[in-house]
């Protein structure tokens, strides 16, 4: 059941304003592409989270739960404030692209930080963060990690 699981119950938490949710452990939890997915299906329905934290490094979520966690990510419009710790995925272009397809629809995100280092992430990938950092017109603070072990 594992991060599907928990998807599954957030799903039904509406009214849900504040989320701060570590499954970050180092060398231990082995989240998937399936489990990022169902975590993101599940925030889908909590469109009205304002303040939000997913701690998730160390994990193997990839491109394709990066690209399940942004679809969701995508109906949370009313986020002001956005903390992602997705290090140590292997993300590459095609999720850190999923990634910047959410943030264009955040018109209210005034503080933003994205640790993205440690994973498989190219000239592509960044390129395309940086055109949808772009569309966010009301961010005031960033913080934003791409360390890599090299860039692809």
């Amino acid at each position: 059941m594992g991060a599907s699981g928990l998807g599954s119950a957030l799903a039904n938490s509406i009214n849900l304003s504040h989320l701060t949710l570590n499954l970050q452990l180092k060398h231990g939890n082995k989240i998937g592409a399936i489990g990022g997915s169902g975590l993101g299906s599940g925030l889908a329905n909590c469109i009205n989270l304002s303040n939000l934290s997913l701690q998730l490094g160390w994990n193997k979520i990839c491109d394709e739960g990066t690209l399940g966690l942004g679809y969701g990510l995508a109906n949370c419009i009313n986020l002001s404030n956005l903390k992602l710790q997705l290090g140590w995925n292997k993300i590459g272009d095609e999720g850190t692209s999923g990634l910047g397809s959410a943030l264009v629809n955040f018109n209210n995100l005034s503080n933003l930080t994205l640790n993205l280092y440690y994973n498989q992430i190219g000239d592509e990938g960044v390129s395309r963060l940086g055109c949808a950092l772009a569309s966010c017109i009301n961010l005031s603070n960033l913080t934003l990690n791409l360390q890599q072990k090299q860039f692809i």
